[in-house]
């Protein structure tokens, strides 16, 4: 997977999100939601990704990750156990959730840059 691919599939996820706080069917589980390793990113940072594990930027990466999936799950539980959890608070601009969601993407492109700039050396 590439950088932006990376970007592209955690984008993705404040998407599949938004669509579940309208209707929390309960087809997600806050367990799995927070399982880091089970999504498209979490998969590339436990495999191919591991390659940059000396990198700073890497631990970076890892740990706004993880720490997202946490964010995403409490959301969740919460829509889950019936609160209302409307999408504006949960996932706006200024929301842990959006927090969490741009520090990802933030750490993917500060990578990104450390392995351009490494390539370019």
């Amino acid at each position: 997977m590439e950088f932006d691919q990376a970007i592209a599939a955690h984008a993705a996820w404040k998407s599949k999100l938004a669509k579940y706080l309208k209707n929390p069917d309960h087809s997600l589980e806050p367990s799995k939601v927070a399982a880091d390793d089970q999504c498209e990113l979490g998969k590339w940072i436990a495999g191919e990704g591991r390659k940059f594990t000396k990198l700073p930027e890497f631990a970076t990466v890892k740990s706004d990750h993880a720490r997202f999936h946490k964010v995403a799950a409490d959301i969740v539980q919460r829509a889950n156990s019936g609160q209302q959890v409307a999408e504006e608070v949960a996932l706006g601009a200024k929301s842990e959730f959006a927090t969490a969601s741009s520090s990802v993407v933030r750490s993917i492109m500060a990578l990104k840059a450390k392995v351009g700039s490494l390539v370019s050396v």
